[in-house]
């Protein structure tokens, strides 16, 4: 070990693979009493401390966490930025949502200081919930892309977002054309995809907001380089599937219209996915596509209950997904609360494993980030949060009562939230404290 490096002893955890597909204990990894050592920005060991600890010079800091549990960086695999302030909007289901609150709010992008302003309040919020890694939609702005990558920059995050593509059935301020949107999204890729940590998402908002020609036009996109991202919105609410079906009525299912278009990719992550059929999910585990799981806002509104079993068993890859402004928190411990109860509602069970599996290295598979992000293993990027085991009276009660690491992951899912997050690190750099 060098003299460049600081340890951090606590309690360590993190997911080796999906323990829906793995016997019980082999898809983890728990030390009580761990040390994370970090060098440059990178894991270097993460294991027993007792034995860790014999083999770090005597000058290297060693930073005590007692009453913690060190975990992966929490990743968001769907989140829109620009709506961060219109998070908590009364009394609507999608469509109408988004006719009134979102199309609105959205117009206001095209100033470059309010999309700067709103990027840096969206990272901060993140950070103070533990999430180092988000899959972001920006607006149909190539305004609000550059300011999203500039302020994720500044933090040297990993991050990745997309100007939205729009050209029907939104208001006139908010659409593109297909060929502005290919030029306009070239131009954002080839000034900011693979700099430093940020990554491009081609972002089609939905299907019905996209003309077939604007589809194949994301698809040409797409082919501009091998590791772009497709982000993009499916099967989330009854009413929208059956716009679907009248605009594209050659398409056997939503699914389908992306499908037809040549948008399913390895690299390609559809939010909700709610209203799905066998053949869309094997469909979408053929082409190693990805689903975000999005429990607080298909509740909030109204969307209906995500079927985590059925995906799990057409080994479809799932994240988990916050979906703010839709979504009613940043808080990734809240989110996976609500996943237990939408997966509860359904007489389904999601355990606390692999809960925190679908927030850490669930999330890095289907961004197809697993070799940097997503566990605590050596070669790993440096991203982990530090969890407060007492950060609340109550959790502190619940704790002294918990015998294992699962029972101990299930309290803080229930009952943490931001002030669970003791410190966030990006890179091996503390970017939040609480």
């Amino acid at each position: 070990m060098t003299d460049t490096q600081t340890a951090y002893r606590s309690a360590l955890f993190h997911t080796l693979d999906n323990p829906a597909h793995q016997p019980a204990g082999e898809a983890h990894q728990y030390f009580a009493d761990g040390l994370l050592v970090v060098e440059n920005g990178t894991i270097t060991h993460c294991g027993d401390a007792e034995s860790l600890l014999k083999e770090l010079p005597p000058h290297i800091k060693v930073v005590e966490l007692p009453n913690s549990l060190i975990t992966p960086g929490f990743i968001d695999t769907h989140i829109h930025y620009p709506q961060t302030e219109m998070i908590a909007s009364y009394g609507e289901q999608l469509l109408d949502w988004l006719e009134n609150y979102t199309f609105p709010t959205e117009k206001q992008f095209s100033d470059p200081e309010h999309a700067q302003r709103v990027a840096s309040l969206f990272l901060d919020e993140l950070l103070k919930n533990g999430t180092t890694t988000a899959l972001v939609f920006g607006t149909v702005h190539p305004e609000s892309v550059d300011a999203f990558f500039n302020e994720a920059q500044k933090r040297q995050l990993r991050m990745i977002v997309g100007k939205v593509m729009m050209d029907r059935n939104a208001p006139d301020y908010l659409t593109d054309s297909a060929q502005s949107s290919y030029d306009e999204s070239k131009q954002l890729i080839e000034k900011w995809h693979n700099k430093d940590r940020l990554a491009y998402a081609v972002t089609p908002r939905f299907a019905p907001t996209s003309t077939p020609e604007q589809l194949d036009v994301a698809a040409k996109l797409l082919k501009l380089a091998p590791d772009l991202y497709l982000h993009t919105h499916l099967a989330e609410n009854k009413n929208e599937c059956e716009w679907v079906a009248e605009l594209f009525p050659e398409s056997r299912s939503y699914l389908d219209v992306y499908d037809q278009h040549q948008l399913l990719t390895e690299r390609s992550v559809f939010a909700h996915g709610i209203y799905l059929n066998d053949e869309d999910c094997c469909r979408l585990h053929q082409t190693g596509s990805s689903v975000a799981f999005c429990p607080t806002s298909n509740l909030f509104l109204g969307s209906g209950l995500f079927n985590v079993k059925k995906l799990e068993s057409h080994k479809v890859n799932i994240g988990m997904g916050t979906d703010v402004g839709g979504g009613t928190s940043f808080s990734m411990l809240q989110t996976l609360q609500e996943a237990y109860k939408v997966t509860q509602l359904q007489q389904q069970r999601i355990d606390p494993i692999q809960s925190f599996y679908l927030a850490t290295l669930g999330g890095a598979r289907s961004l197809r980030l697993s070799d940097k992000i997503g566990t605590l293993l050596p070669k790993s990027e440096a991203d982990f949060v530090v969890l407060d085991l007492e950060s609340t009276p109550l959790i502190k009660a619940r704790m002294a009562n918990a015998n294992s690491i699962s029972e101990q992951l299930f309290i803080l899912m229930m009952l943490g939230d931001d002030r669970s997050i003791k410190a966030t690190y990006s890179g091996g750099r503390c970017v939040h404290q609480r």
